[in-house]
């Protein structure tokens, strides 16, 4: 793996982390505000509220990590184009699709794990 294969590849992880951690806040937030009325005035313990969050957390993944991966893959390409990095890399003779071409193998590998 190139330099800038690795390089590339760690800072969409590192974006990627983030914006699923939000992201995945986001919806189970909004998980609480959907089923407030059946937790609401039942006398639940906070136990039994967290232990229904994490039971239903993972229905949230494969909403949260599309948008997750679209999301990051724009902050990521963005940040490289606003510094300048992408003309860099194209004055180096190295093409769009040469660059994206870690990130591909890299989501196609964890479409297939999802």
């Amino acid at each position: 793996m190139k330099i800038l294969d690795r390089y590339i590849l760690t800072t969409f992880l590192k974006t990627l982390a983030t914006v699923f951690v939000i992201l995945f806040f986001i919806f189970i937030l909004q998980t609480v505000w959907l089923f407030i009325a059946e937790l609401a005035g039942k006398d639940l313990d906070m136990l039994l509220i967290v232990k229904f969050l994490l039971f239903y957390s993972p229905k949230m993944i494969p909403l949260v990590l599309p948008l997750s991966i679209l999301l990051a893959s724009i902050m990521t390409f963005g940040n490289l184009a606003e510094n300048y990095e992408f003309a860099a890399m194209k004055s180096s003779g190295i093409s769009l699709q040469r660059a994206m071409k870690s990130l591909m193998v890299f989501i196609v590998f964890l479409s297939i794990i999802a």
